[in-house]
């Protein structure tokens, strides 16, 4: 199994890759041209300082709007006011505001917990500034795109868009995913959370944190005992584990539920199939769809990981050769919709519909009203006891007899590892069967598109407590290769509700619906198969769920004791959104 990519260390490639990208203008050129205040401290209402760079143009008196960059990110000053000085290029006035206690600020650090509050005192604070129009939009990706939803919890009058790549949304995602909490914000925290700058030597310390990972697996020590095996206290790390539930410490953080009607500015979002934060940028889409159907949401979506989205694409990922249509000009669709929403300007050319993704296999664009209506339809598929070789049969037919496939856990075994469920490579030779189930559906008998995010239910009884659960969506290509098109990685405990925990009983069959999967829209070909692995999740990149009902973070190896017994029964399906 491929470790899952530290999220970190794709914020430190970004930045090494816009470094490589430009050069930092010479500084006796940005003085003839840019009126720069580098040094800027707003005060919040609660008595706190953000501390915030002003890149305007030289001589021009006139207010304009404003472009705003929310981050929690401190890249090099010549970098940072780069970025800004593009925003006055496009005549707008550039802002670069850095969260609470970053920088200049004498705060301390806790990513997130402010930044909805802090957003609003920063616009407020840029509303009253001559310069400004009174028009606030903001863009940017991942913490930075967490930021521009976080600023719309409450909503301030002079935002009138926002323009999130690869939004976080905290609880929903990472730290953890349906739940389940994985390991790539581990060192995060220590790279933004160190100093008033970014702890690069610490966030590049990849052999630290793997050994770190490793001899948590290999030892059995519980979950939250991780800092302790690395030997340096890792506070927010511990700070998360307390809120395994998506409770109100995550809830507070950004829009949730209700708060979504208030939202009534138009947003323009980026994501990618294969960005591991999906589950974070496109939850604030189906929401805000849900509460507040008017508000218009465009999304711009394709074959892009967390870092490519944010760059307009990348020509390979994770092996795969990306369709050349899918690659566009991220940073020049950005300032074309600033114009539409702020100037009166043109609608960018891209945004045919609401929806606008790139069909992997077909390279072409296609466009929906909605996330719910990039597909018509659903192909419903069962599993089965009936075995050819290593696989079983998915049909399109419930079963007549009820049946169930048994599979046993042994959470005490540190040499077999189970659930390989990420996307890299993602078209591969072969996939692991020697645990969990692989179920294949028949040859297609004419070309299939995919469109949306596949649900499903799945119906299994356990002598314990409670299972993380992975189950992972493959085309079985003609040429017998496996092309990986979805997850879903999630506590069956919380499949419910993610609010609250709910126990499964032991030795009973229990219903475990699953829906928060990762979006995709791709073109199968004629002859193809689909194919559907379920597993148990046991490996060393996410916490391990023994079973026991008590807190999972807790748990040990002592807690393997009896191994996990499943019963997969036959009445379990997958839902597949197509469009014909």
């Amino acid at each position: 199994m491929k470790p899952i990519l530290n999220f970190a260390f794709l914020i430190l490639i970004l930045s090494n890759a816009f470094a490589q990208q430009t050069s930092v203008t010479k500084s006796e050129d940005l003085k003839t041209a840019y009126d720069i205040q580098d040094s800027v401290m707003i005060k919040t209402h609660d008595g706190a300082f953000i501390s915030a760079i002003v890149v305007r143009k030289k001589g021009i008196v006139t207010p304009k709007p404003v472009i705003l960059q929310y981050t929690i990110y401190v890249r090099d000053k010549g970098r940072d006011i780069k970025s800004l000085k593009e925003a006055a290029d496009h005549d707008y006035i550039g802002i670069m505001a850095y969260t609470r206690g970053k920088r200049f600020s004498t705060d301390e650090i806790f990513p997130y917990e402010n930044d909805g509050n802090d957003a609003y005192d920063v616009i407020d604070w840029i509303s009253k500034q001559k310069w400004c129009n009174g028009s606030v939009g903001m863009y940017g990706g991942s913490y930075n795109g967490f930021t521009q939803w976080a600023a719309c919890k409450k909503m301030h009058p002079s935002l009138k868009t926002i323009v999130p790549y690869v939004a976080n949304r905290p609880g929903m995602g990472l730290p953890m995913e349906n739940n389940v909490f994985v390991n790539p914000n581990y060192e995060w925290s220590f790279y933004v959370g160190n100093n008033k700058y970014l702890d690069t030597l610490t966030g590049n310390d990849r052999q630290r944190f793997r050994k770190m990972m490793f001899k948590w697996w290999e030892t059995g020590t519980a979950y939250k005992k991780m800092d302790s095996i690395d030997g340096t206290p890792n506070k927010l790390f511990q700070r998360w584990l307390e809120h395994p539930s998506f409770d109100a410490y995550w809830q507070k953080m950004a829009p949730y539920g209700k708060e979504f009607r208030k939202i009534n500015i138009p947003v323009l979002a980026f994501d990618g199939y294969y960005n591991d934060s999906q589950n974070s940028g496109l939850y604030y889409v189906r929401e805000l769809q849900k509460y507040n159907p008017q508000t218009p949401v465009y999304v711009i979506i394709g074959p892009y990981g967390h870092f490519g989205t944010q760059v307009g694409g990348e020509s390979e990922l994770y092996d795969y050769k990306v369709d050349s249509i899918a690659l566009f000009n991220i940073k020049e669709i950005t300032y074309q919709w600033f114009d539409y929403i702020l100037k009166n300007g043109t609608k960018p050319e891209m945004l045919k519909d609401k929806i606008n993704y790139e069909v992997m296999g077909a390279n072409e664009w296609r466009s929906a009203p909605s996330l719910d209506k990039m597909h018509n339809s659903f192909l419903k598929l069962y599993l089965t006891d009936s075995k050819s070789g290593k696989f079983y049969a998915l049909e399109d037919r419930k079963p007549i007899q009820k049946k169930y496939l048994y599979q046993e856990v042994n959470f005490a075994d540190r040499q077999t590892q189970n659930n390989e469920y990420y996307p890299d490579p993602i078209i591969r030779k072969e996939i692991d069967t020697s645990n969990g189930f692989v179920f294949i559906s028949e040859l297609l008998k004419e070309p299939m598109l995919i469109n949306g995010s596949f649900l499903g239910e799945i119906k299994a009884s356990i002598n314990k407590r409670d299972m993380d659960i992975g189950v992972t969506l493959y085309e079985i290509m003609p040429n017998g290769e496996y092309f990986h098109l979805s997850y879903f990685l999630g506590r069956a405990s919380y499949a419910k509700d993610s609010t609250k925990r709910n126990l499964l009983k032991p030795d009973t069959i229990e219903s475990v619906p699953f829906s928060n999967t990762h979006l995709i829209s791709k073109q199968l070909r004629k002859g193809s198969r689909l194919a559907v692995v379920i597993n148990v999740n046991k490996n060393p990149f996410s916490e391990l769920n023994y079973g026991t009902g008590t807190v999972v973070a807790e748990e040990t190896i002592k807690d393997a004791k009896e191994p996990l017994k499943i019963k997969w029964y036959t009445d379990s399906f997958v839902k597949i959104p197509i469009l014909k």
